[in-house]
């Protein structure tokens, strides 16, 4: 008799959702932003405890905190959504974050492969073109065991300059499929100049009287802020903002700080006239928001980019383009920039103070935040009608100091600064809202309170759109239905969602109220009732 022989044990084989975890702890990813529905339970079933789930009441905000989440840490940030009508929700902030050049991974669950020939309830039809033209990258793989292969080209797809969000959408039953593991690879990241180009670059700026700087997001995305003070102050070049900069690319103390471009083409070819060379680095050439004459591209001013984006620099009409990331190309000019006798130009001088009264000007508002801040906060912003007297009364540091939506779409800031604190957790983060921007995604309150983040909300409150109100004048259009908002109370919303809030009406309670509410061990907001003084964004025919 045979002697008997004992079973082989065999270990089970690896699935998809298996894969693609051990993906995302190669990538270091270790958080997880969505709203959960009913396509996705089979992702999120027997959750691993490595990996935290960060839940967001509405797909809006879970795109919006990913999206802070993913600048605050410079990784991209994993979204998992719902199907179709989760990406819907989410598609807004999906356009911020693709114009934010953030680097997202977003999955969304889809029906069973066997169902969507019969166009079942809660499917995506053509589910990879949903979110198009706002990824760089979109899927729905041919076959379940694909998936992990497409989440991979899809982290690589939204790292790779210029970064932006990507798009994987998953059938609700390939999670379960077997599937072979995916080898997380190295991929570089930077993008060298063409040297030629650079030397062209400093023969022009040596030649220059009068040269300007302007500097856009990709600067301070890049950590190349320090490199960009020293190209300054080597040139002896004045430094503008360029408009609609949703980062802080030069310290606005500096001496050589300019000031910030506007989006009118008359407004800005009237602010760099004076120069004969212009140097835009890390931004568009030019991005604008009202017509009018752009006298700047007539000719008479030389004109050279430094860009990451090649679509950027295609877009560009007159001058020169050097395609590269950021701290290569500014180490390649400094090296090859000589040294100038030209003499130390003058920075733009700050306005006095604001006085109090009441009811509380915007500007003393913002002035007074300015001095309660701790030095090492961050500022996330969205209240556009009053970013001239921000950008007056609350001068950033630098690096990593201030982040907004480069879209225009409102509600993007309030998320985004839950998932700045998230990434940042050993700094206060303080979110500057207007009203009407912060009912958009007004539900990424829950989720600071529920985490205890150290974030404090500042509401402006001027009973409505401040800016439509202002557009409204410049236009000179009447009677606009729909700029109005009474009877919101933020202080009511927040508590209900855990927060701590306190309402200020008069002047002379802000700076005991803002004292407080950013010492406060976790999530605070101040709602602070502000005059309805319209301000003046552009100036008429500028």
């Amino acid at each position: 008799m045979a002697p008997s022989r004992k079973p082989v044990k065999t270990s089970a084989p690896l699935t998809v959702k298996q894969a693609t975890f051990d993906l995302l702890r190669a990538f270091g990813i270790r958080r997880v932003f969505g709203n959960p529905g009913s396509t996705e339970l089979p992702f999120l079933s027997d959750w691993p405890d490595d990996i935290d789930y960060v839940l967001g009441l509405q797909e809006a905000s879970v795109i919006g905190m990913a999206d802070g989440y993913a600048q605050a840490t410079r990784n991209a940030a994993f979204v998992n959504l719902h199907s179709a009508a989760g990406v819907g929700h989410a598609l807004g902030n999906i356009f911020t974050a693709y114009r934010n050049q953030t680097p997202l991974v977003i999955t969304a669950g889809q029906q069973a492969r066997s169902l969507l020939p019969l166009q079942p309830f809660l499917f995506a039809e053509r589910a990879s073109e949903f979110p198009r033209p706002y990824v760089k990258f979109s899927i729905e793989p041919a076959r379940a065991e694909d998936v992990p292969a497409a989440i991979a080209r899809a982290y690589y797809t939204a790292m790779q300059p210029p970064c932006g969000p990507t798009f994987v959408s998953v059938p609700i039953d390939d999670w379960q499929k077997p599937a072979q593991a995916i080898e997380a690879r190295d991929v570089t990241r930077e993008l060298g100049p063409d040297l030629d180009a650079v030397k062209g670059l400093a023969d022009a700026l040596a030649a220059s009287q009068k040269p300007v700087f302007v500097v856009g997001p990709a600067v301070d995305r890049a950590q190349a802020v320090e490199l960009m003070v020293r190209l300054a102050e080597k040139t002896r070049a004045p430094v503008w903002v360029s408009p609609f900069s949703a980062r802080c690319s030069f310290p606005e103390r500096h001496p050589q700080f300019a000031g910030f471009l506007h989006a009118s083409p008359g407004q800005l070819s009237e602010a760099l006239r004076g120069y004969d060379l212009v140097v835009v680095i890390g931004a568009p050439v030019f991005t604008f928001h009202v017509e009018g004459h752009a006298s700047i591209f007539e000719g008479a001013t030389r004109l050279f980019q430094i860009t990451d984006d090649a679509e950027a620099a295609a877009v560009t009409p007159a001058g020169t383009s050097i395609i590269a990331t950021m701290r290569p190309a500014l180490a390649a000019l400094l090296e090859t920039t000589g040294e100038t006798k030209r003499a130390m130009p003058k920075g733009r001088v700050l306005p006095a103070p604001p006085q109090a009264a009441d009811p509380i000007p915007a500007a003393f508002l913002l002035h007074s935040l300015n001095l309660a801040m701790p030095g090492d906060a961050v500022l996330v912003e969205e209240a556009p009608s009053h970013r001239p007297a921000m950008q007056n009364f609350m001068p950033m540091r630098g690096q990593d100091s201030f982040y907004t939506m480069a879209s225009g779409g409102l509600g993007h800031s309030l998320p985004a600064a839950v998932g700045i604190a998230l990434g940042r957790p050993g700094v206060r983060t303080v979110c500057l809202v207007g009203d009407g921007s912060a009912m958009y995604s007004i539900q990424a309150l829950w989720t600071a309170a529920q985490r205890k983040l150290p974030l404090t909300v500042v509401v402006i409150n001027n009973q409505g759109y401040g800016a439509m109100r202002s557009f409204s004048q410049v236009m000179q259009v009447r009677k606009v239905p729909g700029l109005d908002m009474p009877g919101l109370d933020f202080v009511k919303i927040a508590e209900g969602m855990g927060c701590d809030a306190a309402r200020v009406t008069k002047s002379s309670e802000l700076a005991g109220a803002l004292k407080r509410a950013l010492s406060h061990n976790g999530t605070s907001l101040v709602e602070v009732l502000v005059d309805s003084v319209v301000p003046v964004l552009y100036a008429r025919n500028g």
